[in-house]
């Protein structure tokens, strides 16, 4: 997605009245204030109660649900024509000082971050957060470049699965 479409859905959603955080590549990008490589898609969370909302914005501005192996009941997978994507993520907040995403609870301060694209201020991950989510699984070059970006900026050890 290119930053005029991930701005153009920021005024959708501001519209709707929701809050929104912002994971991902473009998460990373928030945080550090600019966008540091092209991203495919956008990675949305928002609590769960905001779904309908959400998704009826989704489809007003002619995005459709694309199935993959990696969607479920609080992550869907939605396209426009011109294949710009959005992941959606559904959470919960639990008792204080605690989320629940896909049944497993995080500290809620993973939401505290906050960063701006294209001139438009957003809610997104911490960068300890970014960090951790980055780390457990296969990287692509674009995780790498993620969080050597993360570790530069932030001043963090660059965690051993990446050197």
């Amino acid at each position: 997605m290119e930053q005029k479409d991930v701005v153009d859905l920021l005024n959708a959603i501001k519209n709707i009245d929701i809050s929104v955080w912002i994971g991902g590549g473009w998460g990373i990008s928030a945080l550090v204030g600019f966008q540091s490589r092209p991203h495919n898609d956008i990675d949305v969370y928002i609590e769960k109660k905001n779904a309908i909302k959400f998704i009826e914005m989704l489809i007003l501005k002619g995005y459709s649900e694309t199935k993959t192996d990696f969607t479920n009941e609080v992550h869907t997978v939605w396209q426009d024509s011109e294949k710009r994507t959005v992941d959606l993520h559904l959470f919960e907040f639990g008792e204080p000082g605690t989320i629940y995403y896909d049944g497993e609870p995080y500290p809620s301060n993973v939401l505290d971050g906050a960063g701006a694209i294209g001139g438009h201020d957003v809610l997104c991950f911490t960068a300890e957060a970014q960090l951790l989510f980055h780390q457990g699984y296969e990287h692509s070059e674009k995780d790498i470049h993620d969080v050597m970006l993360l570790c530069k900026t932030f001043g963090f050890d660059i965690p051993a699965e990446y050197k």
